[in-house]
């Protein structure tokens, strides 16, 4: 577990609240997220499930999504709410690599304030897949 500066509490609490806005009839885990861009933007997203499970998003691929659509390509930090603040999925892992491979990332549980978890993505996802495998294909 990495060691960093903690996310503002304002920061914290909208992840909290990205997580109560989660459609996830089907699992009832609602996860929310913050990713932050390198000049302090902020993108929010939320879990949203669908009755075609491959169809559901995670709420940090909404969040990354979101910020790649506004024209926002660097991080700096990643606050996921969920309950038991659990780590992101693979291909989540995959995705925040695309665009943040030294993201750093707090995970938070939705009645707690305090950080539970801090990690560096790379810690998560070590020798991740990226464009250079495709670049040096012949």
């Amino acid at each position: 577990m990495s060691n960093f500066p903690d996310p503002p509490s304002s920061i914290i609490a909208l992840a909290q609240e990205y997580q109560r806005r989660a459609y996830c009839p089907y699992s009832k885990f609602p996860v929310g997220a913050v990713l932050v861009g390198s000049n302090d933007e902020v993108f929010g997203g939320c879990n949203v499930e669908n009755s075609s499970f491959s169809l559901t998003i995670c709420a940090e691929r909404v969040a990354m999504h979101t910020a790649v659509a506004a024209g926002v390509r660097e991080f700096s930090y990643l606050v996921l709410s969920s309950h038991g603040a659990v780590a992101p999925c693979g291909a989540c892992r995959q995705v925040l690599a695309e665009f943040a491979p030294n993201l750093k990332l707090f995970l938070i549980s939705p009645d707690a304030p305090e950080i539970q978890q801090r990690y560096d993505l790379q810690e998560l996802l070590p020798a991740a897949f990226s464009g250079s495998a495709i670049k040096n294909a012949p």
